[in-house]
């Protein structure tokens, strides 16, 4: 149970018990908008560079590069799709035509992209 609150050493301290316990804010953050890539490299990070991933957490700077993976991966992701597609001439016409073919195309040419960023962007 919370007794009484502290000032010693330039610090706020709450009192539990027989301890004392700092009072520890984080600054204010903003929220971030990280999707499928941002998430991707989040997990990449905290499994093979533990240590930077951490201090970037703690620093308050992962969020903010995360957002900004994700902005640069989707961007290239859309980029690769549309050239890849022109490429291998799948068109709204075929849509029309072939719906099933039109789709295995275009998964197949997404799939390309992915791998394409995963190795460029996410796992580099």
């Amino acid at each position: 149970m919370v007794q009484t609150l502290f000032e010693q050493n330039g610090g706020t301290y709450t009192q539990k018990g027989d301890y004392l316990l700092p009072n520890v804010k984080l600054p204010e953050q903003l929220v971030y908008e990280i999707g499928v890539w941002g998430n991707r490299r989040r997990q990449y990070l905290k499994q093979h560079h533990r240590i930077k991933y951490y201090n970037m957490l703690t620093r308050c700077t992962l969020y903010p590069y995360l957002e900004d993976i994700e902005q640069q991966a989707q961007r290239m992701f859309d980029d690769l799709v549309d050239q890849m597609a022109k490429q291998e001439g799948i068109t709204e016409q075929l849509k029309a035509e072939d719906m099933m073919l039109w789709v295995r195309k275009m998964n197949s040419v997404r799939k390309q992209a992915e791998e394409i960023i995963n190795h460029e962007i996410i796992f580099n």
